[in-house]
């Protein structure tokens, strides 16, 4: 089984940027589609990007162009590097990890995402 680690998370003023990592260890052998959810207080959990096995990504609208996910070539490590930090960007920042199934792309992401990281806490202050 893969255990997921994240780091990274502070303080910041608004405007400015940060970037968070998700170490996988353990089991690592199987293809994983990975990604960062968040949740802040007395708000709805939400998926701000994924990065499936093939290194396609996708984005929340909130955090379009903003954002950007990326992770290192073993795929043992995810990255997520947050320009232009709101307000409302405060959240605690998970790293969540789902199965990589083949179809006609290659490995695509297959939900749900069923292995979850600690969490990392972001805040931004206007």
């Amino acid at each position: 089984q893969v255990q997921l680690t994240e780091s990274g998370g502070g303080s910041v003023q608004s405007g400015g940027s940060l970037t968070l990592s998700c170490a996988a260890t353990g089991d690592t052998r199987s293809r994983r589609c990975l990604a960062w959810y968040r949740q802040a207080p007395n708000r709805d959990r939400e998926r701000v990007a994924t990065i499936d096995y093939d290194g396609r990504t996708t984005y929340a609208n909130s955090v379009k162009g903003r954002f950007t996910v990326s992770q290192d070539n073993d795929r043992n490590a995810m990255h997520l590097r947050m320009d232009n930090l709101k307000p409302d960007d405060t959240a605690m920042y998970y790293c969540a990890a789902a199965r990589a199934k083949r179809d006609i792309r290659g490995y695509s992401c297959s939900p749900p995402f069923s292995t979850w990281g600690q969490g990392t806490q972001v805040t931004v202050s206007s």
